[in-house]
């Protein structure tokens, strides 16, 4: 199948006050057109600054400094703000963690979704129109009532119909690429699921290629044909979901897949994982897991280790694995 991104040896640094961030550390991955990647670990591992690195949308203090992000041949970052301007929203869509970030709170939604429509060649469709093209959109996301939702504002909708209605937004834009930045972790669990079983039936319906940002791994389930684990800014496990579930390799994808509720597994109590993520300010020399990791080695003090293929897909960065 036909690559759509390539990321190569990316990095994105955050230049503060009292030092230098490295929030996204020499990463590479590659999503196939109509593929679904997800980026998978806990909060703060560099998920969200790689899917804000491919928007171009950091902020100002943050800068890719190395690699890069190759969108059908043309590298994003290198791109003028001109240029880019023309591929977001075309090429590039990405939906936030919290609709709120993208929804203008002045704006009904009708007129947002409106303008939307025009910027896509629609400039000279009747008001009458554009408004039914509206309506066809919002009940494909399954919005029950969509003619008052599109006379409200933001603020009158709910967290899960806000989601929705960005999703829309992100169907009609038909990009190259969909970017999903945890899009249910705002919601409750009952609005999670419906929100997980729209997305994977649109996904198949409009084969979109997407790029997921979770820690859930049942949203990974659901979403996503390969993941890629992320630690303190690296890759430390990548392949297809169902290899990785089926034999984790790295000691951080297993302490991540021990922590969470199997289906049809009885347990007395859910193992954690010891410890936290590495001071970005302070990382140490090797391995960045080593403090947490159970199997250490002495080489895991000194070598970075890198990712080397295991067999078919399957991509792992251990000392004790290699």
């Amino acid at each position: 199948m036909e690559c759509l991104l390539k990321i190569e040896n990316l990095k994105t640094y955050f230049f503060a006050i009292n030092g230098l961030f490295k929030a996204v550390d020499e990463i590479s991955f590659r999503i196939k057109k109509e593929e679904s990647f997800g980026l998978v670990g806990e909060s703060g591992c560099g998920k969200s600054t790689t899917a804000l690195s491919i928007m171009r949308m950091l902020p100002e203090t943050a800068r890719i400094v190395g690699g890069r992000i190759l969108l059908e041949d043309e590298d994003i970052a290198s791109l003028d703000r001109k240029r880019l301007r023309q591929i977001w929203g075309k090429k590039l869509f990405m939906i936030f963690q919290d609709p709120m970030t993208s929804l203008n709170p002045l704006m009904k939604i009708e007129k947002q979704i409106e303008e939307l429509m025009r910027t896509r060649g629609n400039d000279s469709v009747e008001k009458r129109e554009l408004y039914k093209n509206q309506i066809q959109l919002l009940q494909q996301v399954e919005i029950p009532d969509p003619e008052r939702v599109l006379s409200q504002f933001p603020h009158q909708l709910s967290g899960g119909m806000k989601q929705r209605v960005m999703i829309a937004m992100g169907i009609f834009a038909n990009p190259s690429l969909l970017i999903l930045d945890e899009p249910t972790t705002a919601l409750d669990s009952t609005v999670q699921f419906k929100i997980v079983e729209l997305l994977g039936s649109l996904k198949k319906r409009h084969k979109m290629s997407t790029l997921l940002i979770t820690h859930d791994f049942g949203v990974a389930a659901k979403l996503c044909d390969r993941i890629a684990i992320m630690y303190a800014g690296k890759i430390v496990e990548q392949g297809k979901y169902s290899s990785i579930l089926r034999k984790p390799i790295h000691p951080y994808t297993q302490g991540l897949f021990r922590s969470i509720i199997q289906p049809g597994v009885k347990l007395e109590y859910l193992e954690s994982m010891d410890g936290s993520l590495p001071s970005l300010l302070e990382l140490p020399q090797g391995c960045y897991f080593q403090d947490r990791c159970e199997v250490v080695k002495s080489i895991c003090r000194k070598v970075d280790p890198k990712l080397v293929n295991i067999g078919g897909d399957h991509f792992v960065a251990c000392h004790h694995q290699a």
